[in-house]
């Protein structure tokens, strides 16, 4: 057997029959990516990239979501085309081998709890933002992590283990509940447009590029725009909702491609309109690593009670973005653990029909990290796994056009060997712009997990075996 291990073969992973309704068009798509996407990084990330980059931070969200606009391309013609539990850890299983699927599913767990982490924080930083413009003080100690004088993040590591709970006893986000989440995300975003905006003064931006375009090191910071994209590429997590939906669109080839790219374009625009708003009216160098950048803003322009609206929406609405990948990567998990390469009795479920013991485990995990790092060293190594996983799709759809021509596709990329190959550059390019420590740090995480395969899941893989 060759050293990429067996593949799965593509009938497994076949639809059931039947089908869902097409009830969706291009407009319903393009809603429901920007519901998804629009949350966190927005958020939390726009001081970060701002440290980095300067008012330039625009630039990085432009070239973030046009890498991310390619991948998600092809990201939608395998979801359609091998609809099945395990996202690109399963396409992989199926294009390459199984070697290559673990390496990608082990950056799936990686991304997604350290996802969980970066949120939990950003949460934490809201709420302990919005306690204080209230009046109300509470020991540093319990606020943050060594890396900032504190000793744990404490609400960080509380809000982790209740969407913990929360899943453990079976409660699933509804329908319902997202959109009204949705709707308090972007109706918070326009709220800060609108007294962010009169404020700018253009004195502010420059110097626009103020350390260049490429990623380099400045007092053992990465600077530049590509450093910065490298960070708020975070902020374009959840356009596979849309890459998903190819059931349910009324016409696949068309209306995915204008939902996905479409919902790109609404994003990416949102998040450089509200960049500009912020560096315009702010001074980069004092919104730089913000726990609560946009709430900063506008207290600094003297809009307390929108700053306190601002803080709120965060607080009420960040909590489901943890809740989504928690979820998300219980499923990655059960995926591997039915395949055998991690333990089978992680896939138990409870009598509600939750992964408990996948879930307790995330979890724990995702709080104790929430704990004790840093946002932005959770984010830079989280965009570590995605940027792999992208890389992988991208390769498995220009691999299955070649080995697999006449499988069914309800979405067709245009164009699959420039899309692919524009993809699978642009994430390489992102990943060579993060920080060394985190590249080093992803590398010793990847060595780590191909160890657990070799000892464990390589011995114990269900297609081995049969």
């Amino acid at each position: 057997m060759s050293i990429l291990g067996p593949r799965k073969g593509l009938e497994a992973a076949a639809p059931p029959g039947g089908g869902l309704k097409k009830t969706l068009g291009w407009p319903h798509l393009i809603a429901l990516g920007v519901g998804a996407i629009v949350g966190t990084g927005i958020y939390t990330l726009t001081g970060v990239g701002a440290e980095r980059a300067g008012p330039a931070v625009i630039l990085a969200f432009l070239i973030a979501g046009a890498v991310c606009a390619c991948a998600a391309l092809a990201y939608a013609e395998l979801a359609t085309m091998i609809p099945a539990a395990g996202s690109a850890y399963t396409f992989t299983y199926a294009a390459i081998g199984e070697t290559f699927a673990w390496i990608v599913g082990w950056a799936l767990i990686i991304e997604y709890s350290l996802v969980c982490s970066t949120v939990a924080v950003g949460w934490s930083g809201y709420l302990v933002g919005w306690l204080q413009s209230a009046g109300l003080d509470l020991p540093t100690a319990l606020l943050a992590g060594p890396h900032a004088g504190g000793i744990l993040n404490l609400p960080a590591v509380l809000v982790a283990l209740a969407v913990m709970g929360l899943l453990i006893a079976g409660t699933r986000e509804s329908a319902t509940l997202n959109i009204v989440l949705v709707a308090i995300k972007l109706i918070a975003l326009t709220i800060f447009v609108i007294y962010a905006l009169p404020a700018f003064k253009a004195e502010n931006l420059t110097p626009f590029m103020p350390y260049g375009f490429g990623s380099h090191t400045v007092n053992g910071t990465s600077k530049g725009v590509m450093a910065a994209a490298a960070i708020v590429f975070f902020a374009f997590y959840g356009f596979d909702t849309v890459a998903t939906s190819a059931e349910e669109a009324k016409n696949p080839t068309r209306d995915l491609k204008i939902g996905i790219v479409g919902s790109m374009i609404a994003c990416t625009t949102i998040y450089m309109v509200i960049a500009l708003a912020a560096v315009g009216a702010m001074p980069y160098l004092q919104l730089a690593n913000s726990p609560e950048p946009l709430a900063l803003v506008l207290r600094s322009v003297g809009q307390v009670t929108a700053a306190r609206a601002i803080a709120l929406a965060a607080i009420v609405a960040l909590p489901s973005v943890i809740l989504v990948f928690m979820y998300g990567q219980s499923r990655v998990f059960l995926a591997m653990a039915r395949d055998g390469l991690l333990p089978q009795g992680l896939a138990k479920l409870s009598d509600k029909g939750a992964p408990v013991r996948i879930t307790l485990l995330s979890g724990l995990v995702s709080a104790a990290i929430a704990g004790f790092f840093p946002i932005d060293e959770l984010a830079e190594l989280a965009n570590a796994g995605t940027l792999v996983a992208f890389i992988a799709v991208a390769v498995c759809m220009m691999v299955l056009r070649r080995t697999a021509p006449d499988a069914k596709r309800l979405f067709r990329c245009p164009a699959p060997t420039l899309v692919g190959t524009l993809a699978i550059i642009g994430c390489l390019y992102l990943f060579a712009s993060l920080p060394a420590t985190t590249q080093g740090r992803f590398v010793i995480a990847t060595m780590i997990g191909l160890a657990i395969y070799l000892a464990y899941g390589r011995r114990y893989s269900r297609l081995r075996a049969g």
